[in-house]
């Protein structure tokens, strides 16, 4: 019995010494290339949210926009994948309005838009806002503008405006 144990304590003590010769190599590759993969798929995720950004510009004018985490924006952002030109008129004194093109989805509230705040309007239309209005909206996002500024930018009877991802 003795001796069983001892044979199988040299065993032992042999295949240890084998996998520091090199023998479970193949086991640290496998720790190795998790972290990895990882962190690369992180990276893609960075990138994707990178390529995904819209620009909105007036008249030309980039615009600093904050926009909302919506099911409205990301259609918004598919449409603008080639680039949409929309022409707003004014209307009220307060606000530029547009066609999009074609029904967004939608989740309107009632609420009191400020300056510079950007809404879907009836699925279809686009409403960039430099004065105050209450009414069912949804909202794509915020101008981060003074409403002087805005008031400067929007409040001709026609403005351009292009919206692209990138």
């Amino acid at each position: 019995m003795r001796k069983t144990v001892t044979v199988l304590a040299a065993l032992f003590l042999l295949a240890g010494c084998g996998a520091q010769n090199g023998r479970a190599e193949e086991t640290v590759p496998e720790t190795v290339t998790e972290e990895p993969v990882q962190e690369t798929v992180t990276a893609d995720e960075e990138i994707q949210e990178e390529e995904t950004e819209m620009i909105l510009k007036i008249n030309g004018e980039i615009m600093n926009v904050t926009w909302e985490e919506n099911e409205s924006v990301n259609a918004l952002k598919q449409l603008a994948e080639n680039g949409l030109q929309i022409e707003t008129h004014m209307y009220g004194g307060w606000e530029q309005v547009g066609p999009i093109g074609q029904r967004l989805p939608s989740n309107d509230v009632n609420t009191t838009a400020q300056p510079g705040d950007i809404m879907l309007y009836s699925s279809n239309q686009i409403v960039i806002f430099y004065g105050n209005n209450s009414w069912a909206y949804t909202k794509l996002g915020h101008i981060n503008s003074s409403r002087e500024e805005l008031e400067t930018i929007l409040s001709a009877d026609t403005v351009q405006v292009e919206i692209t991802a990138e």
